[in-house]
């Protein structure tokens, strides 16, 4: 493979750990960390936490994927790209937008209708039990009951939905990148 220049050791460094660090933080957040909350903390504690957190999270796997871009963009020039570079720059800029629309707009429009929806269960005693089989009859009633709720948690639902599968394209995007920088570890 031919490229304009050699990245220096700083610069592969660099690389890999925003590349390895993006990936392990998206990791933890997609199959632990949540997974733990929900388990010990109310509801709607668990809906505060993650609406403090995500806007972080979002907004470093942005970052992190434009830098991630950015420095693999610099040293493969698009003329000199083989199919694997090809497909790798590909799979960053996927990933870049992706977490960009997953930070600015998915994120937000979940947590504004998560909140919307807890107000509504307040009323009702509803989001202080612990994990979410907990007081199913009481969700499921209100639900059916409420035209609102039902709205909003329709809302939620969709929004929550994208907002997970843009993440875990993300996270699947970095994991490629991952075993293709692993395959080519000399030339980044």
């Amino acid at each position: 493979m031919s490229v304009e220049g050699d990245p220096g050791s700083l610069v592969k460094v660099v690389y890999l750990l925003v590349l390895s660090a993006s990936w392990g933080m998206q990791c933890w957040v997609t199959f632990v960390a949540g997974f733990v909350m929900i388990r010990g903390v109310s509801r709607h504690t668990f809906g505060l936490v993650q609406s403090k957190l995500f806007p972080f999270y979002g907004h470093i796997v942005l970052c992190s994927s434009f830098l991630n871009l950015a420095i693999y963009a610099a040293y493969h020039p698009r003329e000199l790209l083989s199919p694997s570079e090809s497909v790798q720059i590909g799979l960053f800029f996927i990933s870049l937008i992706l977490s960009a629309l997953n930070a600015r707009w998915f994120s937000p429009a979940t947590t504004k209708a998560m909140f919307k929806m807890q107000d509504i269960e307040r009323e009702h005693g509803l989001g202080g039990e612990i994990g979410m089989s907990s007081n199913f009859e009481g969700y499921k009633w209100l639900r059916e009951k409420d035209p609102k709720y039902q709205a909003l948690r329709k809302t939620f639902m969709r929004y929550h939905g994208i907002s997970s599968l843009c993440n875990l394209v993300s996270l699947l995007c970095n994991g490629a990148n991952l075993v293709f920088t692993a395959l080519l570890l000399q030339s980044i």
